[in-house]
């Protein structure tokens, strides 16, 4: 009888066994996003084996694009802008005018290409398209020491060339005041669609898409551990890369954070944590950040939306023009390096364009967008990733438990607080409220970026909290 008994409490304990096996694999199963392995090339995906060379690039371009650029300048027409107006209605075509005249006799593009050509550069071939991307090595590493890869993603409507002025901080940090503890080798790549990266021919290439092929591109460069850092779209195919290789991305670096599956939680927060701010876990600085909600929220979101809804259902409509019209291009990018640095900068007259740039550099990242013709294909991308609903995707409903630094830029569009980020990113090792700056962070305050990138690796390191995953 008591062997009987036995044998069911055993056959009890194997089912228990199986049971907490099998929750514990298949939640283990379901914390991670499938690997998207597509075809983005044009026809037919061959039956031949892919071409996998890393070919060397470099920016070229030629005097029948520049004469056609000049010839398409002098031809502009202009709207005489509202009276006293700034940069409210958009870009400013009194400044504007000052731009184009700028571009035309002063700005000179053969230097900035020599500007450009300054990393080296580099196409392969993944998934049916040519990937462009910056590859920086330092210049000299400590004995015993390994520079550690660090991919960075830019977003919308910016360009590798944001990542410039924070290229050598991060390659050769000992020369620029940041010590030697830490030094990277620098992967700066194209977005699909963007710059020269070419542009995706079929349906569908989404923030997945992107995280997939620059996962097999990292790969393919022999890196199977490394570091991620992003902002906008970036800060999407990153965190996206780390659900997908989360044994292989050491640590997640954002400098934008935004979450879309909002629960009864956010909405009582948004309500009442401006009078309970400790009960949402709310610091002082969130509050001053994100309230009153209606001004700094809602009515924020309204007034800077209009280009993601045009972008996220009929991008090809409104890429007719601006593909060309260089002035209109010029017009559409810049207004956003206006408010998107600071809100405040619309009422401006020229937008506070050079407070925080130089004409020249955000010309160069026009002429990027101009020469490689690829501003729809750019735009595409909103719609990929938004056309079946906020909220819907696989990976907006899985967490990231990847290490991850977030550095958050007072004048960011919308303010993400800690409270609501570690609710999807469950291992946040670095949160940090920065004291300038806004969604350009790599291109605007370099220097600020670095130093936060070099603590939070720092953190990561010292502790070993990938291992910890």
């Amino acid at each position: 009888c008591s062997s009987l008994a036995d044998i069911m409490l055993l056959e009890v304990f194997l089912v228990l066994g199986t049971l907490l096996i099998y929750f514990l694999f298949s939640k283990k199963k379901e914390e991670t996003l499938p690997f998207k392995d597509g075809w983005w090339g044009k026809g037919q995906k061959p039956v031949t084996q892919e071409d996998t060379s890393v070919r060397p690039f470099k920016v070229e371009t030629t005097e029948e694009e520049l004469s056609d650029l000049f010839r398409r300048l002098d031809q502009a027409r202009f709207t005489e802008p509202l009276e006293n107006s700034c940069f409210q209605y958009g870009t400013n075509s009194v400044h504007l005018r000052k731009v184009v005249s700028y571009w035309k006799n002063q700005f000179n593009w053969k230097k900035q290409v020599e500007v450009l050509n300054k990393y080296p550069q580099f196409k392969t071939k993944i998934q049916g398209i040519d990937i462009h991307f910056v590859h920086v090595k330092p210049p000299r590493l400590p004995e015993g020491q390994a520079a550690k890869p660090l991919l960075m993603v830019h977003g919308w409507p910016g360009s590798f060339y944001e990542f410039y002025k924070i290229i050598p901080l991060l390659t050769d940090p000992a020369s620029h005041g940041l010590g030697d503890e830490h030094i990277f080798e620098v992967i700066c790549p194209s977005i699909p669609g963007y710059g020269f990266s070419e542009a995706p021919h079929k349906k569908d290439f989404n923030s997945v898409s992107a995280a997939s092929v620059f996962y097999e591109l990292m790969l393919r460069l022999g890196f199977s551990e490394f570091y991620t850092q992003g902002g906008d779209w970036g800060w999407l195919i990153c965190t996206n890369l780390a659900q997908i290789a989360p044994t292989h991305v050491k640590g997640l670096h954002l400098n934008m954070v935004s979450v879309s599956k909002l629960g009864l939680t956010h909405l009582l927060s948004v309500l009442l944590g401006r009078y309970f701010p400790g009960l949402f876990g709310f610091q002082d600085e969130d509050v001053r950040r994100m309230f009153p909600f209606l001004k700094k929220g809602l009515y924020r979101i309204l007034s800077e939306s209009g280009y993601a809804h045009i972008q996220a259902t009929k991008p090809d409509t409104v890429g007719c023009g601006l593909n060309d019209s260089p002035v209109g291009l010029a017009a559409y990018i810049l207004e956003k390096f206006s408010s998107w640095t600071d809100m405040e900068f619309q009422n401006l007259e020229d937008g506070g364009l050079e407070r925080k740039f130089s004409l020249d550099d955000l010309l160069t990242n026009v002429m990027i967008y101009w020469v490689s013709g690829c501003i729809v294909s750019s735009m595409r991308f909103y719609k990929e990733n938004l056309q079946k609903g906020i909220g819907t995707q696989k990976h907006e409903k899985l967490t990231v438990q990847v290490p991850t630094g977030i550095a958050s830029f007072p004048n960011e569009i919308l303010h993400t607080p800690q409270a609501w980020a570690k609710k999807k990113y469950t291992n946040i090792v670095s949160f940090h409220f920065m004291p300038r700056g806004g969604h350009f962070a790599a291109f605007e305050e370099p220097e600020l970026l670095a130093k936060d990138i070099l603590q939070f690796v720092g953190k990561v390191e010292k502790e070993q909290l990938w291992k910890k995953k």
